[in-house]
């Protein structure tokens, strides 16, 4: 079995930026896809704050310029999920489809998932409406009326942005209380574009005929009573799951899953390193996540170097 010199975990903006420079450095790395080709990048509309795109562009239309530049210079990839993994070697060990994939270098790009509620429309009406990243879609709903779900900072932190565009903000809690910190919550509260609806459920969202947001259907916890609030946009703010799981064991994680880093991009196993969201639980970008993306392959380069393996 030939052993890769480097094998990169996961094809979004990460992934895919360290591809780029690993390939150019003639470094042949091989892509392992992951579950969704592109990242969550490719579940998005309009995207307009990734420099070099003045219109705009579409998330499906970025990710594929960046899988091609990538492939121009060399990049495999392989479609699947990793299965398990050993990196206690100098040589690093990965099941995927089946198979042990054997490499000197591997960089771990594999994001984070949004939390979501479970409802069938979340997902149908994703990027048409529904929204788990405010900094991302707030300018798309000017002089909109919006509604945020969560509890936490995250959900201030997105109500707080979107004040910045929307009419109004309706911000749905389902307890009676907050479990952000204290000085965003009174941040929030004392937002006069942003209502709060305490002991609340978003249980639907209209309009699945129309492919866009017209109104949240919701239930109050307590005592059961339904209504429904016209809106433009809905935003799930209760968090995010590393894609970390396959590496449990291997690297260090912190307690929520995300995986640390010291130097860089080097993980606690010599020869990994990690990049983007599956780390950055801050800013959560596609732009940081590509920056970091060049830095998991410049650092796995200068490894690979020092190892006297080019």
């Amino acid at each position: 079995m030939s052993v890769k010199k480097i094998i990169i975990i996961g094809s979004g903006a990460a992934g895919l930026t360290s591809a780029v420079y690993a390939a150019r450095a003639n470094l042949n790395p091989l892509v392992i896809d992951g579950s969704l080709p592109g990242g969550q990048l490719t579940t998005t509309t309009d995207v307009e704050n990734f420099p070099g795109f003045p219109e705009g562009v579409m998330g499906p239309e970025l990710m594929e310029r960046m899988r091609k530049q990538a492939e121009r210079f060399g990049t495999e990839f392989l479609f699947g999920q990793v299965e398990s993994c050993d990196f206690s070697g100098e040589i690093k060990k990965i099941k995927v489809n089946g198979k042990e994939l054997q490499a000197h270098a591997v960089i771990i790009g594999t994001g984070a998932s949004p939390k979501l509620l479970g409802l069938e429309e979340e997902k149908k009406l994703m990027g048409r409406g529904v929204s788990t990243c405010a900094t991302c879609d707030g300018a798309f709903f000017r002089d909109a009326n919006l509604l945020v779900v969560g509890g936490g900072d995250s959900a201030m932190e997105e109500s707080t942005f979107l004040t910045k565009f929307a009419k109004k903000v309706t911000l749905v809690h389902r307890r009676d209380e907050f479990r952000a910190s204290k000085i965003m919550q009174e941040r929030t509260l004392k937002n006069p574009k942003i209502e709060v609806l305490w002991n609340t459920n978003l249980i639907a969202i209209d309009d699945l005929q129309a492919g866009k947001v017209t109104q949240a259907h919701l239930q109050n916890t307590q005592t059961g009573e339904k209504s429904s609030l016209e809106v433009e946009g809905i935003f799930i703010a209760i968090g995010h799951i590393p894609n970390s799981q396959a590496f449990q064991g291997q690297i260090d994680t912190d307690d929520n899953g995300y995986i640390l880093v010291k130097q860089g991009t080097h993980t606690s196993s010599p020869g990994v390193f990690a990049a983007g969201d599956c780390v950055d639980h801050v800013y959560r970008q596609a732009i940081t996540a590509a920056g970091m993306g060049c830095m998991a392959a410049l650092d796995a380069e200068r490894y690979l170097t020092a190892k006297g393996i080019e």
